[in-house]
């Protein structure tokens, strides 16, 4: 597993935009591509699998593990959290796979960063179908991501997309935000 966290931003710094009609809103997109993340795979039915379920996630340390798809964790944070959270799976029960350097995260936050996600993606964002700790899978600017909801401060999206698709989502989510200010 490698640790990325020295690595700069693979894109653009951190963008604010304000928001129209809030008082200090802002929506901010940073690039969290320097974080690990692992994914570890097992069958549905395993009844030692990671917490959480399918389509939940929640803090483990400073690592946030994922249940983004049946069977499928997605574990994402400074390395040694990572390695913490997934243990010591044997090699029969589980495969853990380092994906950090094939895949982007991208943090959109703030009090208008669900209105933002609203200009790409259709997906319902209120709170009742997409609270703290909610995980699924979308299309976001025309690109497949998990979506991650990882509020702290504020309410935080994080998506995770192939790597390739790096520049132009992230072109995407700031110019969705420009439209705000």
């Amino acid at each position: 597993m490698s640790d990325r966290s020295p690595n700069p931003p693979v894109f653009a710094s951190s963008v604010t935009n304000p928001v129209e009609g809030s008082s200090g809103g802002a929506v901010t997109i940073t690039d969290l591509s320097h974080l690990t993340k692992l994914v570890v795979k097992t069958t549905p039915t395993r009844p030692d699998g990671l917490a959480p379920p399918f389509g939940a996630g929640e803090p483990a340390g400073e690592a946030v593990v994922c249940g983004t798809r049946p069977g499928e964790w997605t574990v994402i944070g400074p390395a040694d959290a990572c390695r913490g959270a997934v243990g010591q799976p044997t090699a029969s029960s589980a495969h853990v796979v380092d994906i950090s350097h094939g895949r982007v995260l991208i943090q959109v936050a703030g009090p208008a960063a669900a209105s933002a996600l609203e200009k790409v993606c259709s997906l319902d964002w209120s709170d009742e179908m997409m609270p703290d700790g909610a995980v699924t899978s979308a299309s976001v600017a025309k690109v497949v991501c998990d979506v991650i909801r990882h509020d702290g401060a504020s309410v935080r999206y994080w998506l995770l997309a192939d790597r390739s698709y790096g520049q132009y989502l992230y072109d995407a989510l700031i110019d969705a935000a420009a439209e705000f200010g």
